[in-house]
């Protein structure tokens, strides 16, 4: 199998999430008692997180673009990287590497279009949500998404940031994501993509109507089929 370099810590709550469903699809694609060839570097997700909310992008790409070159240096085959939000600097990272980057919109994407479907409703971050990189991704695979109205967007990222990355779970939180994603449905969304890696934590195919789509897990299987080749 070919090693996979991960970024994660963004949160460690769904980099641990990655390590096992990596190595559980692993097992069962292979068998026996084998598991996945990984180089994991973990960020301190404070300091991501202050240069986020300070627009300190410049910064952040030039931090992950040099992790992404260690893990290829001493390695690595792939990078993954473990989050959404990050992937704004998606550009930056391919162009800093050699080996293939595995992106979590691809992956999802794909994953929608072989189902059928077109009008997708999104969950994530407010980068994510309301920034064009990820939406834009989407569109290049011919999805139209659809987001909650601005008042539903802050409570969904204050969810994901105060409280899913602390690994608290919450009831009321979880009926706010539900009724967010109703509001998408009835707007017209035929699936709905958990597009931060720790919604899966909150919600899941049980709490909406539609199907939905867990790019935390379809990132860790695509990652694994990679390395399983």
């Amino acid at each position: 199998m070919q090693t996979i370099g991960l970024i994660g810590g963004m949160s460690w709550e769904s980099t641990a999430l990655y390590y096992r469903l990596i190595n559980e699809r692993v097992r069962d694609r292979v068998g026996k008692l084998h598991s996945a060839p990984l180089l994991l570097y973990s960020y301190d997700f404070q300091e991501i997180k202050e240069m986020q909310y300070a627009g300190r992008w410049r910064e952040a790409a030039t931090s992950l673009s040099e992790i992404a070159r260690r893990l290829e240096s001493a390695g690595a085959r792939a990078i993954v990287l473990c989050t959404n939000t990050m992937h704004k600097l998606a550009p930056e990272i391919m162009a800093s590497v050699t080996v293939p980057f595995i992106h979590i919109g691809d992956a999802t994407a794909e994953r929608i279009r072989a189902k059928g479907y077109r009008r997708v409703g999104l969950l994530g971050t407010r980068f994510t949500m309301e920034e064009d990189f990820y939406i834009d991704r989407l569109r290049a695979h011919d999805l139209d998404a659809m987001i909650p109205p601005a008042d539903e967007r802050a409570e969904v990222n204050r969810i994901i940031y105060d409280e899913l990355c602390l690994g608290t779970v919450a009831a009321p939180s979880r009926r706010c994501y539900q009724e967010a994603m109703a509001a998408l449905v009835e707007r017209g969304a035929e699936c709905i993509i958990l597009g931060c890696t720790e919604i899966t934590m909150l919600v899941g195919p049980d709490d909406t109507s539609v199907e939905t789509f867990d790019t935390t897990a379809i990132h860790a299987e695509t990652a694994a089929d990679f390395a399983i080749g």
